[in-house]
């Protein structure tokens, strides 16, 4: 019995991370413009390149899969050689010069028009709009989707954990092992987002295979009930490190709770973006991958042998993503800078009574592995409060 499976890859999505751009909505252009590379193209190779993994291990016959697919960077362009000779390849488009959702919704149609039983896509929460709102326009909301986590941020529960993950999901659900389940679209305001505000909507359910190990789940909001003092304690903590070591470089990474703590000791951080200061100076406001980078090598330069770092990160509330959420800037060269020893992660009680585990998508396997290999990391809970958790890279 033939299986059809349909294939989108959103070319612009993620452009803007690194770019400290905060999305790509409305941005692609300007990303390329300023030198911004494809990123769901590559993670979307990166996915079926594991999935060929599986399918060689498998006991199962994989002969009878017909994949859909536009032609170019839509589809075509990434699928690995490997891949090829899995199951039948039929193009059903080309991929225009310039992209728009426009695009995805007319990809969309088309797949449904092949009776694909489900869309596995690369993109971000933008893109996740585009599909399901094509599939309620022709009645197909019950067609599930899986995604490759492409985008700057990603609050849906579509997602994998990781490309590598989306795979994992994939074959499980091709196998008969994981069972579809509705999951929340949820998506952030970009618009307002560049302005400094969080506003994050839920547009839509979608059915998309239900897996807590490789499913990255839907973003939520934590509530914070009477975590004054914790932050109290905690904004104490940072600041007698800062002032124990004045050529320590701090970097603040993304979240409500690091500007609090910031604000709290005399910093103004921007709570979308990454921020920089070394000792009671502002090395730097909402910097880019490149900006990271030409600070910190500054600071090794100027301090040498006692050039220290310490970067503060707080996982993202509901899905326990510390690195490849919202902080893009923060790529592997700028990781292996920094050094991942000198990561601190920051997390108050509301947050810790989600978190099993710490969720790393580097968007690099082999820092990805180092982080693995690390298992744990420290995390500090309060006044010189710290404990261990688990690191998740799969």
């Amino acid at each position: 019995m033939e299986r059809r499976i349909g294939v989108i890859v959103n070319p612009d999505a993620g452009l803007g991370g690194r770019l400290a751009l905060k999305g790509s909505d409305g941005m692609a252009k300007i990303a390329r413009e300023r030198g911004a590379e494809d990123r769901a193209g590559p993670r979307m190779r990166e996915s079926f390149e594991h999935l060929s993994s599986i399918i060689q291990l498998s006991s199962i016959s994989w002969d009878e899969i017909h994949w859909f697919l536009p032609k170019g960077r839509m589809g075509g362009e990434w699928i690995p050689k490997e891949m090829k000779n899995v199951g039948t390849w039929t193009h059903i488009c080309d991929t225009p010069d310039s992209t728009s959702a426009t695009d995805t919704v007319q990809v969309v149609h088309s797949l449904i028009e092949q009776n694909v039983e489900l869309i596995l896509y690369a993109g971000g929460d933008g893109t996740t709009r585009d599909i399901i709102g094509s599939l309620e326009e022709i009645d197909s909301s019950s067609t599930p989707i899986l995604g490759v986590p492409a985008g700057v941020k990603m609050h849906s529960g579509s997602f994998g954990a990781s490309p590598r993950s989306t795979a994992e999901a994939f074959a499980a659900w091709f196998s008969g092992d994981l069972l579809v389940a509705q999951t929340e679209v949820m998506d952030l305001d970009e618009t307002l987002y560049r302005e400094g505000e969080w506003v994050v909507k839920m547009y839509a359910e979608a059915m998309s295979p239900g897996s807590p190990r490789w499913m990255q789940g839907s973003k939520q909001r934590i509530e914070r009930i009477s975590e004054i003092e914790i932050l109290e304690g905690l904004a104490e903590h940072i600041h007698e490190t800062i002032e124990d070591d004045p050529e320590l470089l701090v970097i603040w990474g993304s979240g409500g709770t690091l500007r609090t703590i910031g604000e709290s000791i005399g910093f103004t951080i921007t709570v979308l973006g990454i921020d920089v200061t070394l000792g009671k100076e502002n090395k730097g406001t909402d910097l880019n991958e490149k900006q990271l980078i030409e600070v910190i090598k500054q600071h090794k330069s100027q301090f040498k042998e006692n050039a220290r770092i310490l970067t503060l990160l707080s996982p993202m509330g509901g899905q326990g993503f510390l690195i490849g959420r919202g902080n893009l800037q923060l790529s592997p060269t700028v990781i292996r800078s920094i050094g991942i020893d000198n990561i601190l992660a920051i997390v108050t009680p509301a947050k810790l009574a989600t978190l099993n585990t710490l969720r790393i998508d580097t968007s690099d396997s082999n820092l990805d592995l180092d982080f693995q290999e690390k298992k744990y990391m420290k995390a500090l809970q309060g006044y010189r409060t710290t404990r261990l958790i688990r690191i998740s890279a799969e």
